[in-house]
């Protein structure tokens, strides 16, 4: 419980909050489970103070420290956190619905279980954050970065995301269904068994990037860069990939039937085992990829360039090979 003498002293505001701390540099803030919904403590210092469970919502914190501060199942609905520190603070399990995080430094934070829903985090240092399980649907991120952050199981969908640095971050069966996603590097990052359906990417970098067994139903990835991604068994029906950079990219058992890969770099991919049924090639560079059992019934070739490429035992029944370039040794079973 919080310390009552404590918790009466900082109801009288930041400065004077300040002050008995400057005095009394030992004493650590026991303000667990207090009571402090729509309070003013901008600049307050809340550094190592346990709030553990403390109800905060609506509360003004604009440029308060709370520097590992204990702030694990508080209720922070709506509260104004903007430009606060918040380095290496604990908020697992807490409620941070509609909490403006704008310009707050989080690094090192620990947001697992937290629910940032509608939250908004511009320009905010998340590099290193532990974000796995956490709540981020509707939530505004922009000018973030979250370098090798923890992602995993994240819900992301129909949240807005732009000038994102997620290289090397962990989003591993995490949600961006319906997610926006602008101006965004995630080169290196591990995405597998993400769920993409219906999301939009514009202007983003996949490069080398692990997105094996990932949903991409509807999604919308036109002039993305995957060259040396992992898309292994990824699932991507309907799904848009055109004039998107797939050099070195490994698809094999990918089921992208229907998916719009018009004018898309595909030189030297892995396409063994693709259902690629029905897919939009039309203009395709495919020079040097590996097509081994690759279902390519139904697909528009037209103009595709697939010079050098090997394709062995190939369904292209039904397929539209008008202006498609060809090698001899193309067909090694014929």
């Amino acid at each position: 419980m919080a310390d009552q003498r404590q918790l009466k002293l900082l109801k009288k505001g930041a400065d004077a909050w300040n002050s008995w701390r400057a005095r009394h540099p030992e004493r650590q803030p026991l303000l667990s489970r207090a009571i402090l919904s729509g309070v003013t403590l901008s600049g307050a210092n809340l550094s190592e103070a346990n709030l553990y469970q403390a109800v905060l919502s609506k509360a003004v914190l604009r440029r308060a420290d709370l520097w590992q501060a204990n702030l694990g199942g508080a209720d922070l609905s709506a509260t104004d956190l903007s430009w606060a520190n918040l380095v290496r603070a604990t908020f697992c399990g807490a409620t941070l619905r509609e909490a403006n995080l704008s310009g707050a430094n989080l690094y090192g934070a620990n947001f697992s279980g937290a629910d940032l829903q509608n939250a908004r985090l511009r320009n905010v240092n998340l590099r290193g954050t532990d974000l796995s399980g956490v709540t981020l649907c509707q939530a505004i991120l922009d000018q973030v970065d979250l370098v090798g952050s923890h992602l995993r199981e994240t819900d992301l969908s129909e949240a807005c995301l732009s000038n994102i640095d997620l290289r090397g971050a962990d989003l591993s069966r995490a949600s961006l269904k319906r997610a926006t996603v602008r101006r965004a590097d995630l080169s290196e990052a591990l995405c597998d068994q993400a769920d993409l359906q219906d999301a939009v990417f514009l202007g983003i970098s996949l490069q080398n990037a692990s997105l094996r067994g990932a949903t991409l139903h509807g999604a919308s990835l036109r002039e993305a860069n995957l060259s040396g991604a992992d898309l292994r068994w990824v699932e991507g029906m309907t799904a848009i990939l055109s004039d998107s950079l797939l050099c070195g990219a490994d698809l094999t058992g990918a089921n992208l039937r229907g998916t719009d890969l018009s004018g898309a770099d595909l030189r030297g991919a892995n396409l063994t085992i693709t259902c690629l049924k029905e897919v939009d090639l039309y203009m395709a560079n495919l020079s040097g990829a590996l097509l081994r059992g690759t279902d390519l019934s139904g697909a528009d070739l037209r103009g595709a360039n697939l010079r050098r490429a090997l394709l062995s035992r190939v369904n292209l029944s039904g397929c539209n090979l008008a202006g498609a370039l060809f090698d001899n040794q193309a067909f090694p079973d014929r």
